[in-house]
């Protein structure tokens, strides 16, 4: 008895090794589950893939089809070089200023090359590298909307240099005062996936930069039709689909708020869309392909800074308003103002992410089945919305201006006559997006 007593006693050591190093080993296993949530982590995986897919190849054929067939190739390459530059740019530091603790401002360079990310970013269940990664493509697509006012007329060498200083000056610190926990955000203003930080900046900007470069030639005594207005339409299926991952990703999870988000953005959609084709009923006696889809897209960026917030039933309803705002923009900008906002991005992306941004106040409280306000009352939530609305604004416009002006000092803004008459296609890169025999 006292030999096995023996033997237990001199084992024990051993036996307690054993049971503390499995009792610890089951415990940084479950640190490590907790750490990132597989489940969310792929959906805003993909949703980061949706979001690209966006950019190329859905906004590069839905501008694409919009302009004429000697301009195609150009467009693609206006998108395809502001996807590489961004994201070299969010890699060597613009990540970490928009997202870094920094002060109210502006972040901080400690992530700069996205090597030293967190395991999880914090208040969210995914590693701080998907979160970047998510976040890269939001700041891709949003200069890349602002082509869209004036193609067919720009130099690509201009186009870059502008882009990437914009993304540095406009984009970044709005992304940190409002998503980054920045100011704006501290006084209650909300934007769930980019009504403001998206939308207004790249709208305000687009109608700063056509104001400055001029109309296209002809515009507006001759009609400049769209070349393909069918490649058009499979652009904008493209961009519904992204959508899913613009709005739906922005939840950061695979939760119930996502599917919230992902049903006001389609039905928002629908709803712009069906309403749209109603207006140019009355308008011009017929729908049209080219308005149909318009009007999906209005809706989308028009339901993008509350669709994690409102009902269903809250996207539509402002799928009706974003069809007759935008709808009544875009005629106000070409026809009273003689704005050559090409491809409309100031009255729908403009006037739609400011639009969403206000119509959220009333839509996101609990009387219309939202969340409820995130400030207070309804005239606190209105003021902080208005406030970040103004702030974007101005800063946008004056920004975009000098950063032009800036960069037309190192390349010309617009390309000369006869480069213009003969298509960007062969003059700016030396091919055709289509050989006529």
């Amino acid at each position: 008895m006292e030999g096995t007593l023996s033997r237990i006693l001199r084992g024990a050591p051993l036996i307690l090794c054993m049971l503390f190093g499995a009792t610890g080993a089951l415990a940084a296993t479950e640190a490590a589950e907790a750490a990132a949530d597989p489940g969310a982590t792929a959906f805003v995986a993909v949703a980061a893939a949706l979001v690209l897919f966006m950019t190329l190849p859905g906004l590069g054929m839905f501008y694409g089809g919009l302009v004429r067939a000697k301009n195609y190739l150009s467009v693609l390459m206006h998108c395809f070089g502001i996807a590489a530059l961004v994201s070299l740019l969010w890699c060597a530091g613009a990540y970490g200023l928009a997202f870094g603790t920094g002060t109210p401002w502006i972040g901080d360079l400690a992530s700069a090359g996205l090597g030293q990310l967190h395991e999880l970013r914090s208040g969210t269940t995914i590693p701080e590298n998907v979160f970047a990664l998510y976040q890269m493509m939001f700041a891709v697509i949003t200069p890349a909307l602002i082509v869209g006012a004036f193609p067919e007329r720009v130099r690509f060498g201009w186009l870059m240099i502008f882009s990437g200083a914009w993304l540095l000056l406009v984009y970044v610190p709005v992304a940190h005062w409002i998503w980054g926990g920045g100011w704006l955000a501290t006084l209650g203003t909300r934007d769930f996936a980019g009504g403001i930080v998206v939308h207004t900046t790249a709208g305000i900007s687009a109608l700063v930069v056509a104001l400055m470069i001029g109309p296209r030639s002809g515009f507006p005594r001759t009609i400049i039709p769209p070349h393909s207005p069918a490649m058009t339409m499979i652009g904008a299926a493209m961009l519904w689909v992204g959508w899913f991952g613009f709005n739906g990703g922005s939840a950061l999870a695979a939760n119930a708020v996502a599917g919230d988000a992902l049903l006001a953005t389609h039905l928002a959609a629908s709803a712009a869309a069906m309403t749209w084709a109603i207006l140019e009923r009355i308008k011009i006696g017929k729908p049209t392909s080219v308005g149909l889809v318009t009007g999906a897209v209005a809706g989308l960026a028009t339901v993008t800074p509350s669709a994690g917030y409102i009902s269903p039933l809250g996207g539509v309803a402002i799928g009706v308003i974003a069809a007759g705002v935008c709808f009544t923009a875009v005629l106000t900008i070409k026809q009273r103002f003689r704005i050559d906002d090409s491809l409309d991005v100031f009255a729908v992306h403009g006037v739609g992410g400011m639009t969403g941004s206000l119509v959220l106040v009333p839509f996101a409280s609990l009387a219309f089945g939202g969340d409820g306000l995130g400030a207070g009352t309804i005239a606190d939530q209105f003021g902080a919305q208005a406030l970040g609305i103004a702030v974007t604004v101005v800063w946008s416009a004056v920004l975009t201006y000098v950063l032009a002006r800036a960069a037309a000092l190192v390349v010309p803004m617009r390309v000369d006559d006869q480069a213009e008459r003969d298509g960007l296609d062969l003059t700016s890169h030396g091919e055709r997006a289509y050989e006529f025999d």
